[in-house]
């Protein structure tokens, strides 16, 4: 074992090595400072589960304001004590150790259980631009069979992180975020902006940044998986509400090449009576020329009257999302005034040409100016969301020197990871100063550490149509929400179905594909279809009797029946740190079956969804595509152990902890629910808001006790800041076989006085399904106030 021992200069490396140790230190409001050798350590309390290490060598001035961490410490009691070389400083669940021999700090439970230890730390000198500093390499010890999960979201397949080794830098299909979290129950934040090395070999797991005067990182004790993201949200910025229709379906193309073309899409859906709430614009409104790239307003004929499309839109009950980039071409008006400002970027991006540069967005005037146009522009017509495309950005044709290009806080190289966590704060922030009513909307490519509060949703990027790809988006989705970051969703189908699916929506193995997709994508924080090559809107796909229409349509469906249950989980991110998505390690952390699953996951704390992620009906003789329905086939699925479990589509109850074969037609995902859940069903409808949720099915799964709070508000708006809302608890007692439905608390203008709750006691063939049951087994009238029944 590599040890942390004091700090000498070595072949012009700063590393630490044995050698005489100082006893000297300073006890500071928070925490403590001592200097062993050559190296500043400052260790403060954030609260009582949340520590800052700090680590500088002497002579640097650490002048570091984070970007992501918007908490300053609040007064934590703490007890100091010294034995021997070990300095303690400990809160009430959580105590530091202080090795003043070596520098090596060692992190504990309440209960005395050791839940990490640092290893090494080295400072190698650097060049940044013209200026000296380090890069920097901190190492911590895991135990062999400790699992570890987040760092953003990556390609491999993974949920477990252990013996990997990924480099956190910002891309196309990767995101970096330098956090991960361990079974044991805690979290760990390496705070640096550079390009960083995460490597975890031989039990040593480690993160090396490029650029970095200091090591800075926050251990997070939280004791499960929720408590550390609560405590990460507490401390980088909680995830605001969205508008209840972005968790309807959304429309998406690239791209829809006139306002006409656009606006028929949204009249074919209604025409359809199939429910759509969202559609989406991508790029070239501005003009078709490069030297135009993102003027941030209309510019292309085949859009003559921006005001008017997105009126159209709106009045039929659905909302419009637009795209816009962090580059710029030279004859844009944005792109002369950031350049006569010297805000702007000498690199290549997309497109790759030189007209088109990218602003500087850790600039708090270029911030500003952003938005000018954006708000002249495009917000005033009464766009609903901005899609903000490549906030990497990319470096598409590098050449010597892209990294050094200053930006307000430094060289592009010390910074670059946290440009999405600036770019979109921007948008957020000034739209939040000037706007109250409507919420703040982002689909973003890339994110950083913090970047929830900016109400930012993560997709996973320009992935390529296939069955392979489409498994490993669940891990790398799963992943990002254990880093912290609750909204995410894929291009449905994936982004080029060139290169498998020539044929795109004519194929029927295209088909398959994107249905099983689909399917998965209902169950992801935001339900958005979008792709090139090929169309993929619903009538793409044939007609109804078709089974690839049908199936859509059914889970389309589905999506919109579960809007109480999904619009109240998104109360619980909002206001309890909570996780949409979640890996079967948050709530079964003790299943080591569960921990390294990497195809399932529970969608709300009582819905497991399992992906159908293997091409079952269609199949390629001689280069065409052939279907076969004649057989029914399976998919595996595991049910964690500590719950049973009951079948979404038979009602059918199976004991947890095994795999089960599960039939699965085309039409048919696995859903299991958890026994003791309570499960809100809303009406059908083709837009969020067009029925009233004044009969609402109530679906009991017995088996355990369980809770279910409703939560409802005005559905968009920022009233809910100010309390203006109102939430109604469920309890099903399994002892007794009572449930008891609370005193509603709370209220909000518009809201429901009476309504009516069907409740269904689900068993086999009963309260099954997407269909709406004929007759409930009991009926509540409801007012507000206290009532129980009994089964």
């Amino acid at each position: 074992m590599i040890h942390v021992k004091s700090s000498l200069l070595f072949s012009g490396l700063l590393l630490f090595t044995a050698s005489a140790w100082s006893q000297q230190y300073q006890q500071t409001n928070g925490g403590i400072r001592a200097t062993i050798h050559s190296v500043n350590i400052e260790v403060r309390f954030f609260n009582a589960d949340i520590v800052r290490v700090l680590k500088y060598p002497v002579g640097v001035t650490d002048e570091k304001k984070s970007l992501s961490v918007i908490k300053t410490p609040v007064s934590t009691p703490l007890t100091v004590h010294q034995n021997g070389n070990i300095l303690s400083v400990s809160s009430a669940s959580l105590q530091t150790r202080i090795n003043l021999q070596t520098g090596q700090i060692s992190f504990y439970n309440n209960a005395a259980v050791a839940l990490l230890e640092e290893n090494s730390l080295q400072f190698t000198p650097a060049k940044d631009g013209a200026d000296s500093t380090y890069s920097v390499n901190q190492s911590f010890l895991l135990k062999e069979e400790e699992a570890i999960y987040g760092l953003g979201q990556h390609q491999k397949g993974l949920m477990d992180q252990r013996n990997q080794k990924l480099e956190l830098k910002q891309g196309n299909m990767q995101i970096a975020v330098p956090f991960f979290q361990s079974v044991k129950g805690y979290g760990l934040f390496w705070d640096n902006y550079s390009t960083t090395i995460f490597n975890d070999t031989l039990n040593i797991a480690s993160f090396e940044s490029i650029i970095g005067n200091c090591a800075d990182y926050y251990f997070i004790n939280g004791g499960n998986a929720d408590k550390v993201i609560a405590q990460m949200r507490w401390l980088t910025g909680e995830a605001p509400m969205y508008a209840r229709w972005l968790f309807g379906y959304t429309q998406s193309r690239e791209r829809y090449k006139s306002q006409y073309e656009l606006m028929d899409v949204v009249k074919k859906y209604r025409a359809l009576k199939v429910p759509l709430d969202g559609i989406v614009q991508d790029w070239q409104y501005w003009g078709v020329h490069d030297n135009e790239w993102n003027a941030m307003e209309f510019g292309n004929p085949a859009f003559p009257d921006p005001k008017a499309m997105i009126d159209s839109v709106h009045q039929a009950n659905a909302h419009i999302v637009i795209s816009i980039w962090p580059s710029f071409g030279n004859k844009t008006k944005i792109y002369q005034e950031l350049k006569e400002q010297h805000m702007l970027y000498d690199f290549t991006t997309w497109p790759p040409v030189q007209e088109v540069q990218v602003y500087d967005a850790f600039n708090p005037t270029a911030r500003d100016l952003y938005w000018k146009y954006l708000n002249k522009n495009i917000f005033s017509l009464g766009m609903d969301g901005w899609w903000m495309d490549a906030t990497e950005p990319d470096q598409i044709v590098p050449k010597p020197g892209d990294d050094e290009n200053l930006t307000y806080l430094g060289t592009f190289r010390k910074v670059r990871n946290a440009f999405p966590l600036m770019t979109t704060g921007g948008v957020y922030e000034h739209q939040r100063r000037i706007n109250t009513d409507k919420r703040v909307f982002i689909l973003t490519r890339s994110a950083f550490a913090g970047q929830q509060r900016n109400a930012a949703t993560n997709w996973s990027g320009d992935i390529v149509s296939g069955w392979d790809v489409f498994n490993k988006q669940i891990s790398g989705g799963l992943n990002l929400s254990l880093s912290g970051i609750p909204y995410w969703n894929t291009d449905i189908g994936g982004f080029f179905s060139w290169r498998n699916y020539p044929k795109g929506v004519k194929d029927a193995a295209f088909q398959e594909l994107y249905v099983r997709w689909l399917q998965f994508a209902a169950f992801t924080p935001m339900f958005r279809s979008h792709g090139t090559d090929t169309p993929r809107e619903i009538y793409q796909f044939g007609e109804k009797g078709y089974w690839a229409y049908d199936a859509i349509v059914k889970f389309i469906q589905l999506r919109y029946r579960l809007l109480p249950y999904n619009y109240s989980n998104a109360w619980e991110v909002t206001s309890k740190s909570g996780t949409l998505m979640r890996a079967l390690v948050m709530d079964f952390a003790a299943d080591k079956k569960a921990r390294e699953i990497n195809n399932e996951y529970l969608f709300g704390k009582n819905i497991l969804v399992a992906p159908v992620t293997d091409s079952l009906y269609t199949g390629r003789i001689n280069g065409e595509t052939v279907t076969d329905f004649s057989k029914t086939k399976t998919h595996t699925v595991y049910l964690p152990e500590g719950s049973d479990w009951f079948d979404f589509w038979t009602g059918e109850k199976t004991r947890g902890g095994q795999d089960i074969e599960k039939e699965v037609p085309v039409d048919i995902m696995p859903l299991y629910v958890k026994a003791g859940s309570i499960l809100p069903m809303g009406p059908f409808q083709q837009y969020t808001g067009e029925k009233d949720a004044s009969n609402l099915e109530l679906r009991v799964y017995e088996g355990a006790n369980g809770t279910f709070t409703l939560y409802e508000d005005e559905n968009d708006n920022y009233n809910y800041e100010r309390n203006i809302y109102s939430t109604i608890t469920m309890k099903w007692n399994d002892k007794t076989k009572t449930l008891t439905i609370e005193d509603r608390k709370g209220s909000y203008p518009g809201m429901l006085l009476h309504r009516t709750f069907n409740i269904i006691l689900v068993k086999k063939n009963h309260g099954t399904g997407i269909e709406t049951v004929e007759k409930a087994d009991k009926v509540i009238k409801y007012a507000g106030k206290k009532t129980a029944i009994q089964f």
